[in-house]
């Protein structure tokens, strides 16, 4: 059974930094794209950056020049380096990873929260 475990969430004041990591476990797959997604109250789940397996990354355009995508192969972990919070970056921030093997995996959220 394929499982996501994310961790490193919390409350940070504006213009602070956080780092997520998602790490994945009992498998011997190697992931494909890894990627963050985020959920604020009230609003649809959103895609906040991808990594594929070669390193390429792609961001929303809202966090841009603040956030950074990695991943480490070897452990199967990804993570998002997130620099100059904002208020508006407060959600609940999903890891997916996508295995050619069993599908698409969720982690189960780390809330993110941004106020002074």
């Amino acid at each position: 059974q394929v499982q996501l475990m994310e961790s490193g969430g919390g409350l940070v004041q504006p213009g602070g930094s956080l780092r997520l990591s998602c790490a994945a476990s009992g498998n011997i797959y190697r992931a494909d794209t890894m990627a963050w997604y985020r959920q604020a109250p009230g609003k649809q789940r959103e895609r906040v950056a991808y990594i594929t397996s070669g390193g390429s990354a792609n961001y929303a355009d809202s966090v841009k020049g603040r956030f950074t995508i990695s991943r480490d192969n070897a452990e199967n972990t990804v993570y998002l380096q997130m620099n100059n919070l904002k208020p508006e970056d407060t959600a609940v921030y999903y890891c997916n990873a996508y295995f050619s093997r069993v599908g698409p995996r969720w982690g189960q959220g780390t809330q993110v929260t941004v106020s002074s």
